[in-house]
């Protein structure tokens, strides 16, 4: 049986490679990283949303054998993203919680990167580059509202 290494949450593990295991598969059976979840299977709803190299990636549709660069849980983000799960609790931005840790890997990313200046400009780029994971409860708005509201306060502290 052959195995290939991957290194999740900065812990490096080995898992078989036969049948060609999906990401999310490896993650949540193998790993017990469950917080990724899947919902469409088809990579199209961002609920299997982790970070492989720091990009967004749907883990429900890659292949485990062909990552190569370092893979980032909602788990393995808790203490960088805990701000921002508290703005998501405090504006209401999820109701039943099912997309709320790819919509929080995502939004990680972007906080990373940085948003442009501007409140509209940010909340666009938000809008925008969120577009990719669905919520059927919220409307998005408290969403794109935490996110702006996390990079502000995060710009403030910095400054």
């Amino acid at each position: 049986m052959t195995h290939h290494t991957l290194v999740v949450d900065g812990e490096t593990v080995t898992v078989p490679t036969s049948g060609t295991p999906l990401l999310a598969d490896v993650l949540r059976d193998r790993l017990g990283r469950t917080g990724t979840k899947i919902a469409c299977g088809r990579g199209e709803c961002g609920a299997c949303t982790v970070l492989v190299g720091g990009r967004p990636t749907m883990a429900c549709t890659t292949p485990a054998v062909l990552v190569r660069e370092p893979v980032e849980t909602v788990e393995g983000l808790a203490d960088e993203s805990a701000d921002l799960r508290a703005a998501f609790a405090d504006t209401g931005a999820f109701q039943c919680g099912f997309c709320t840790p790819g919509q929080v890997v995502h939004a990680t990313a972007l906080l990373r990167d940085g948003l442009p200046p501007g409140e509209e400009e940010q909340r666009e780029h938000v809008r925008h580059e969120l577009s990719g994971n669905l919520c059927r409860c919220t409307g998005y708005q408290a969403i794109v509202t935490s996110v702006c509201a996390v990079a502000s306060a995060r710009e403030g502290a910095s400054s």
